[in-house]
């Protein structure tokens, strides 16, 4: 393991970092909302701490990045740029602890939308940008953004994006990883811009509009309102973000294919999206007819706010326009579900991911279908394709130990004086980079009431989920740090 090598690369994102808060920090001289200084002092000081990392760790000779570098890469540099992103909020006295400035700058990064903030709207404008900006970086990844700039480091690509693109199996559009990222951003960056006219017409301020692009591209979910999206209590609106909701949380690749002249019905095609589709269609008419005429008098009314609660959830974005608290119990637990499921391979969502699913949904009746016809040989495919042992066997892995550190997780948590409701749903929101969940960490709440041993707690689950588990649990194991 070159040590010299992994901070230097940290070094880099380090520095990046800083000069990202160059956005809040004009924000701060347009709004006069008094964080300039604040937010000044940290971008300096996280472009000299980067600077420093960058010069310092320099290396001599230039090799391809190993497996366990790529891993300790990724890792090691989310948590640093988390780190240094918590810096804006602790020096502008916005929050009481440096543990809530880093679970909200983690949050962020890793898409999640958790928060402890009490009054959101009193918040500086350029702080409640900088949470949003930093959720569109995170979106498409810190690691995967940096692979644009680092060759001139000269940095390995294909490790890196094995150990951060969130799919199973990672698929590149161009033979060479940088062209990949690039295409990737800008199909990243025009759907970006076409949400952002859409809620502009919708009647939001450029403000607002930029914030909740920002925040629904990644499928991050922090709001500049304390109501969030039912602030606005407009149709319109809801209706543009369930759109682009659904939108980031299909695979970027076939975006990609589709602006390059593909049809429409590439989407359909896509055995991945299609479960997905009819998966959000078939739990959207479950909980509408769960809470019509209990909650809502008109169908329409029960519709729009059910779809909105269970695409937000499944893809992990976690917006909210209703107290679905208040929901009769059905709905609650479909609702605790979604937050497993995710959204697609190759999106900006979290989770376990609908590939996942749907291989081990397959598995098991190819197990069940062994035993009726022993004899018979059954290949479990996606998409036409065969999936192969190696890949089903990481895939079951992955299932395995994302429950473990779910349950794991959980019981730490509740040891810490956490109630039952809050404690499974914090826990299953974190991992699975939702937001809100239930109990005191409800849509109407937040996680300010969680103790301070807890948020450090949550912010680990926040990082085990965004990087896909194995790449965060591989540190935590011993052969890991042995030459």
């Amino acid at each position: 393991m070159r040590w010299r090598f992994v901070f230097e690369v940290c070094g880099v994102l380090i520095f990046f970092d800083g000069i990202a808060q160059i956005f809040p920090l004009l924000w701060s001289v347009y709004l006069s909302d008094g964080a300039f200084f604040p937010i000044l002092y940290s971008m300096l000081f996280s472009i000299a701490v980067g600077a420093a990392l960058r010069f310092g760790c320099r290396r001599k000779t230039k090799r391809p990045v190993s497996p366990r570098e790529g891993m300790a890469m990724v890792t090691i540099g989310w948590i640093t740029v988390a780190f240094f992103g918590a810096f804006p909020f602790w020096f502008s006295g916005q929050m009481d602890t440096f543990g809530g400035a880093f679970f909200e700058s983690m949050s962020g990064f890793t898409t999640t939308g958790a928060s402890v903030l009490t009054n959101i709207e009193d918040m500086p404008g350029s702080l409640l940008f900088w949470r949003s900006f930093i959720q569109w970086i995170g979106g498409m990844g810190i690691v995967l953004f940096s692979i644009a700039i680092l060759p001139f480091i000269g940095v390995g690509g294909m490790e890196l994006y094995k150990a951060e693109v969130p799919t199973p199996v990672p698929d590149k559009l161009k033979p060479r990883l940088q062209e990949t990222a690039k295409l990737l951003w800008w199909v990243y960056s025009i759907i970006s811009i076409l949400q952002f006219v859409a809620l502009k017409i919708g009647g939001m301020t450029v403000f607002d509009a930029l914030c909740h692009t920002f925040t629904t591209m990644p499928t991050g979910g922090f709001s500049t309102k304390n109501l969030s999206i039912a602030h606005y209590d407009s149709a319109y609106i809801d209706i543009v973000i369930i759109i682009f909701m659904i939108i980031a949380g299909l695979n970027f690749s076939l975006h990609f294919q589709f602006l390059r002249g593909k049809k429409l019905s590439i989407f359909s095609k896509d055995s991945e999206a299609r479960f997905f589709l009819i998966a959000l269609g078939v739990l959207s008419i479950a909980v509408t007819l769960n809470i019509w005429g209990s909650v809502y008098d008109s169908f329409f009314d029960a519709l729009r706010y059910a779809s909105f609660q269970v695409v937000s959830i499944v893809t992990t974005t976690g917006f909210a326009t209703a107290d679905y608290e208040l929901w009769p119990g059905m709905s609650q637990i479909v609702l605790f579900l979604c937050m497993f499921l995710g959204a697609c391979a190759g999106s900006t969502g979290g989770g376990m991911k609908f590939m996942r699913v749907m291989v081990c949904a397959k598995y098991c009746y190819k197990e069940i279908f062994g035993l009726i016809h022993p004899r018979a040989v059954k290949r479990i495919k996606i998409s036409g394709n065969v999936v192969e042992d190696d890949i089903v066997h990481s895939i079951l892995g992955f299932m395995v130990l994302y429950i473990g550190v779910f349950a794991i997780a959980s019981i730490l948590l509740a040891a810490l004086g956490v109630d039952f409701a809050t404690t499974l749903s914090a826990v299953a929101s974190s991992i699975g980079n939702v937001g809100p969940g239930l109990g005191s960490v409800g849509p109407s709440e937040n996680y300010s009431s969680i103790p301070e041993a807890g948020k450090w707690l949550l912010s680990l689950c926040m990082l085990i989920g965004r990087l896909e588990v194995y790449t965060v649990i591989a540190l935590f194991i011993p052969e890991f740090w042995k030459n």
